[in-house]
């Protein structure tokens, strides 16, 4: 497909970047190296290219995660969070770049139930954050 899988970032802080329970898979919060408000120092479709970025990384966490990309079974939830000025509501289009994605490169393994907020600020004031939980093949 021609994408380009970034190296895993380190965690900001005291936690880690994915936590396994049985066959579900909880990743962190991870968010782009695009900065600012969507809606105000950003466009629309730029906050859509940040979520596309920050699926890339979600991408490559899953693969350190799970050795093999093919063990992920399905997307489960997703949470999108937009940093964002206070009268944008496009929150669901910017969060559609991450969605796109998955589902090009997973298929239907890749639709997920999912949330999209706006929120006043995020950590370094990058211009999204996304949560994911995965359900992986029995092994």
């Amino acid at each position: 497909m021609g994408l380009s899988i970034p190296e895993i970032s380190q965690p900001m802080a005291n936690y880690v970047k994915w936590r396994q329970v049985g066959n579900v898979l909880y990743l962190a919060g991870n968010g782009p190296d695009v900065f600012g408000k969507v809606g105000s120092d950003l466009t629309p479709e730029e906050g859509y290219q940040a979520a596309r970025e920050t699926g890339l990384e979600i991408i490559a966490v899953l693969k350190a995660a799970t050795g093999d990309l093919s063990r992920i079974k399905q997307f489960v939830k997703v949470l999108g969070m937009v940093n964002s000025a206070p009268d944008f509501t496009g929150h669901p289009a910017v969060i559609n770049g991450f969605s796109d994605l998955m589902v090009e490169v997973f298929g239907e393994k890749g639709k997920h139930a999912r949330s999209a907020v706006g929120v006043a600020a995020l950590p370094n004031n990058i211009a999204v954050e996304i949560e994911v939980i995965v359900e992986l093949e029995d092994q």
